[in-house]
């Protein structure tokens, strides 16, 4: 689906005659149908990453390549655009309608979608993100976490391959992020859609197939997210979290008592938990 090559990045900086290099010789594959976290802590490049996969950005050196069409090509920027769909922080910067039906049809009208085929369009979107009942609503009077999924809504309209979240859930309360990765994983699974989410809650990087972590604009590691999160010192030193329950068994373990590394979940993390406690009743 994504294919970087050797990419390059550098904001111009008029202060300054040298440039300073935000992603510099970074190399990434990301496969159709994968579900992929890139982590990272402010200014590790992980953003500027992101808006190099639908041309909101071009690189300064190297190639991005977007189902196979290159992003600096002019005459291919339309279907980029078309193929991977853009989910921002904050979707009061990307909702433009004043009713909700009306913001998931504005792409595809854009897009010279059939009338008929835009309807069947928005109903489909609608329910995927549990949102039908809000049709006729204004955007202004839904949560935040309503707003995120309206903003998922008006991207999947668009029909893309893949869907790129860049901090998506950052400005939403706990159940209303709950709700929108909810949406995001059924999208991955049910659709086979490319889902590639930013993010700096490592419970939802542990929800991925995959985990890209960035700093100094390089992927410095990339792993499934039992083997990243397991190297609990790295993550750390490069000034990252790992998941709570990862932490808390981390901590036991440093106290002497023999419990596995490599656990993301709750639900695996109680099932440990209580097999050690019913091994000491013993």
């Amino acid at each position: 689906m994504i294919d970087v090559e050797n990419l390059s990045f550098s904001y111009d900086d008029e202060d300054s005659e040298a440039k300073r290099y935000v992603i510099e010789g970074l190399n990434l594959h990301i496969e159709k149908g994968s579900f992929v976290a890139v982590l990272g802590h402010n200014g590790s490049g992980k953003s500027t990453l992101a808006k190099h996969f639908n041309g909101i950005l071009l690189p300064s050196g190297g190639k991005v390549y977007v189902a196979g069409m290159d992003t600096t090509d002019e005459k291919h920027i339309y279907d980029i655009r078309s193929t991977a769909g853009m989910v921002f922080q904050n979707p009061d910067n990307q909702i433009v309608a004043a009713i909700v039906e009306d913001e998931i049809a504005f792409a595809p009208e854009n897009l010279g979608v059939a009338p008929q085929d835009i309807r069947k369009r928005v109903d489909e979107c609608l329910r995927i993100v549990h949102m039908t009942e809000f049709a006729k609503a204004s955007p202004s009077r839904l949560s935040g976490g309503q707003k995120q999924r309206v903003a998922i809504a008006g991207v999947l309209a668009m029909e893309p391959d893949c869907i790129i979240l860049d901090e998506a859930t950052a400005m939403l309360d706990p159940q209303g992020r709950r709700d929108v990765m909810t949406t995001i994983k059924d999208l991955n699974r049910e659709k086979g859609i490319t889902v590639v989410l930013i993010t700096h809650y490592m419970d939802e990087a542990a929800m991925a197939d995959r985990i890209v972590v960035m700093e100094k604009g390089k992927a410095v590691m990339d792993d499934v997210p039992k083997k990243v999160f397991s190297q609990v010192d790295r993550i750390k030193k490069i000034g990252l979290d790992v998941p709570q329950v990862t932490e808390l068994l981390f901590n036991l373990r440093n106290l002497g008592i023999d419990l596995p590394q490599d656990v993301i979940t709750v639900e695996e993390c109680e099932k440990i938990l209580l097999g050690k406690l019913k091994g000491h009743e013993k």
